[in-house]
């Protein structure tokens, strides 16, 4: 490094946020570390302060006694997902970014893709045939069309059958803003009767 990041505007607090803020992925305490050159705990504690402060926190003690001024909080906030940290824009501005991002176009996800993803996010590792058992329809396109956006990538071979098997990605989890698919929240309570998805564990499919 040329230049001691005491001199240069912001600090490491700065530092830290260029990076983030060009960071197409979650990036570590370590990798953050190992750039500045500072020690991993001194970066995770700038990580919180920055986290605090976006949040529009006022105070320097917990978040569970400080004082939170809603007016203070910024448009962006920084997440711990994916075994990384990652800026995003805030969940109540999405409508207003969509708005900006697509510009009229539309990327969103079929139903068939949604149900899809969602069988695969809870049985991974499962195969294509066992995903078309539960939904009764074929979806070989679809699987392919959630391979093509990264959000579902081959996983292994199942051994006893040869069946390619499938589970979610870490963009699927950054997009949902989950640290790991053990986030996911219970969805009996939302699709009655998906306990019954136990019946499709026969190795045939």
């Amino acid at each position: 490094m040329t230049e001691a990041l005491e001199d240069l505007p912001g600090g490491i607090k700065g530092a830290i946020e260029a990076i983030l803020m060009v960071a197409e992925r979650p990036v570590t305490e370590v990798q953050l570390a190992l750039v500045l050159e500072r020690p991993e705990d001194l970066v995770q504690r700038v990580l919180v302060e920055l986290q605090r402060e976006y949040d529009g926190y006022t105070g320097s003690g917990s978040p569970l006694t400080d004082p939170i001024d809603p007016m203070a909080a910024r448009g962006f906030e920084l997440r711990r997902i994916a075994g990384g940290w990652r800026i995003f824009s805030r969940k109540h501005f999405s409508a207003v970014v969509a708005d900006f991002v697509l510009d009229g176009r539309s990327s969103r996800l079929s139903q068939a893709a949604l149900e899809t993803l969602a069988v695969i996010a809870y049985r991974q590792p499962v195969s294509r045939a066992r995903v078309s058992a539960i939904r009764g329809v074929a979806v070989d396109s679809v699987v392919r069309t959630l391979v093509q956006r990264g959000l579902v990538v081959e996983q292994e071979t199942d051994p006893a059958t040869g069946a390619t098997l499938y589970g979610t990605t870490s963009l699927f989890l950054e997009r949902l803003g989950l640290g790991s698919v053990d986030e996911l929240p219970r969805i009996a309570p939302h699709l009655p009767g998906i306990e019954s998805l136990g019946e499709y564990d026969d190795t045939t499919f």
